[in-house]
C-alpha cells in the first residue's frame, strides 16, 4: 500500500487539498424489523463479474452481480495504487459478504438476500456517481430492497 509520504509532491498536495463535495444530510426512514429487511450489498471495490467490463480510471458507473454469481466469478478492477488486494483475495467476504448475508437469512436475523448487487469503483469522484447513484436507487426499490450493507474501499 502506498504511503502518503511516498507520493510524489504534486500528487500529494492534489490529494490533500482536493475540494469535497457536500451533500444534503437526509434522516433514514424507518422500515420494518430487521428480521423482515430484504438486503442487498454496495460496495466500492471495483468487484465484477468475468464477463463485465473492467473499471476505467475515474468510473462513475457501477456494475451488477446477480446474487447467484459463483465467488469463483468475482474480479476486482480496483486500480487505486493506494488499495491492497490480499483481504479480498484470501476471502471474498472482505469486500462482498454475501456467505455472510446467506448465514443472517437462514438464522432469520435479516428476512431475505437481495437478487442483485452493486459494485462501484471507490477511487472516483464522488460527484459523478451521483447519477448513477439514482439511477441505482430505482434497482434497489424494484428488487424491494429496503437495507443495504455499504463495504467502502
Amino acid at each position: 500500500m502506498a504511503r502518503l509520504a511516498d507520493l510524489p509532491e504534486s500528487l500529494r498536495q492534489r490529494i490533500l487539498t482536493a475540494e469535497l463535495p457536500v451533500f444534503p444530510v437526509t434522516v433514514g426512514a424507518g422500515g420494518p424489523p430487521l428480521g423482515k429487511r430484504r438486503v442487498a450489498i454496495i460496495t466500492t471495490s471495483g468487484l465484477q463479474r468475468r464477463s463485465d467490463a473492467a473499471f476505467g480510471v475515474g468510473s462513475a458507473d457501477y456494475r451488477v452481480i446477480p446474487g447467484d454469481t459463483p465467488v469463483a466469478d468475482l474480479v476486482m478492477s480496483h486500480i487505486s495504487v493506494n488499495y491492497d488486494r490480499t483481504g479480498f483475495q484470501q476471502d471474498v467476504n472482505v469486500v462482498f459478504p454475501i456467505d455472510r448475508l446467506r448465514e443472517l437469512a437462514a438464522a432469520s436475523v435479516i428476512g431475505s438476500v437481495a437478487d442483485y448487487h452493486y459494485a462501484f469503483m471507490g477511487a472516483s469522484d464522488p460527484r459523478t456517481m451521483e447519477t448513477h447513484a439514482r439511477g441505482l436507487a430505482g434497482l434497489l426499490k424494484a428488487d424491494r430492497v429496503d437495507a443495504v450493507i455499504l463495504t467502502p474501499v
